[in-house]
């Protein structure tokens, strides 16, 4: 019955979830940020601060990770919004659709980057369909590490292709929630397909919305494989700086130091869109 007690039923089926991500992902948390606040001799410091905004790589490794997220982000959302609303319409194929467009989901980040490589390097696919079709005489060498601007398109596209997916499907969730007589009102007051988006489909879809941008933001702020796969050392993002510090100069409080800042850009991106995108208790329940 409605009114019945569910008891301790619900808080079992979640420990086991809860004790998942209090080992694997608390606990570790918790032990980074105590690196990040340590120096070599164990004693409580910022020093590990200090040396990570000093650092060389610091200021480029942020400007390259918030322009990638400045980029992206729009790019895929626009992506990911046109495929739901294709599937939603439930036109011929759709279902077809759906699985072609959450193929990428299957691919890790590494394999997405490396696919991505042999399509712009200099012997890959890119230049031999261009050199095929006569446009070039010469293979180009896309990825170069003196234009930072190729490398910087190159990522965006493999991102977008890989990750546009977990975006499509939480906005095809919100789209299937939305009740067919709103679509059926617009209708019969004669609302253009641009008004039905504007005026219906967004904001029905803002608890959906807000919940995508908040995961990929946060997502994006840990770029990492990508970027290693398609320019080497010649981008830099916060995650892979992180990285060097902890493979190149076994500084692991430094590196603990460049993960809390990701952290924290993601708390402080989380609690903006929350700001920008409030949710109404109407449609919360």
């Amino acid at each position: 019955m409605k009114g019945q007690r569910l008891g301790w039923a619900p808080y079992a089926l979640l420990l086991p979830s809860l004790a998942f991500l209090a080992v694997f992902f608390a606990a570790p948390m918790v032990q980074a940020f105590g690196l990040a606040f340590q120096n070599d001799a164990g004693n409580w410091s910022l020093e590990s601060w200090r040396t990570m905004f000093a650092d060389a790589q610091f200021r480029e490794a942020l400007v390259t990770t918030l322009v990638l997220i400045v980029i992206l982000i729009p790019v895929q959302f626009v992506l990911a919004m046109a495929m739901a609303l294709v599937i939603n319409a439930r036109l011929k194929w759709s279902g077809f659709w759906l699985y072609i467009y959450a193929i990428p989901l299957g691919i890790s980040e590494l394999a997405a980057g490396i696919i991505w490589f042999v399509i712009f390097t200099q012997q890959g696919w890119l230049n031999s369909i261009l050199q095929g079709l006569g446009i070039l005489d010469r293979p180009y060498i896309f990825l170069n590490y003196q234009n930072p601007a190729w490398l910087i398109f190159a990522v965006v596209l493999a991102e977008a292709w890989r990750a546009t997916s977990i975006i499509m499907i939480i906005l095809v969730a919100g789209l299937q929630g939305i009740p067919r007589d709103f679509f059926e009102a617009a209708d019969v007051f004669g609302a253009t397909s641009w008004q039905k988006v504007r005026r219906v489909i967004l904001p029905m879809l803002r608890p959906s919305v807000q919940v995508a941008l908040i995961l990929r933001t946060i997502l994006a702020f840990q770029a990492f494989a990508v970027v290693i796969a398609l320019a080497g050392g010649g981008l830099t993002v916060l995650s892979s700086e992180a990285y060097r510090w902890y493979s190149d100069y076994r500084n692991s409080h430094v590196a603990a130091a460049y993960a809390g800042f990701i952290l924290m850009l993601s708390v402080v991106s989380t609690v903006l869109f929350l700001w920008l995108l409030p949710v109404r208790e109407e449609q919360q329940g």
